[in-house]
């Protein structure tokens, strides 16, 4: 006697499935407009230079941003 495993017929469903959705995706699909896209990357930049910024002290409590002492001079090279 033969047992047959129930896995096959769900991942065939699965597949089916998730390569439907993708056919569909692409089809629908449209390219953003280049200036978007650096318009949307500048943005999140200056959200990230202004957060870190805010939360600078907590940053430097964490270890996570240097505490501007800078580096030690006997490391320094002459």
């Amino acid at each position: 006697m033969q047992i047959q495993s129930k896995a096959l017929p769900q991942s065939s469903f699965l597949r089916r499935a998730i390569r439907s959705l993708t056919a569909a995706g692409e089809s629908s699909a449209e390219t953003a407009h280049p200036l978007l896209v650096v318009s949307a990357v500048a943005l999140f930049t200056i959200f990230i230079i202004v957060e870190v910024d805010l939360h600078s002290a907590q940053l430097q409590a964490l270890g996570l941003l240097g505490h501007g002492i800078g580096i030690d001079p006997v490391f320094l090279s002459p």
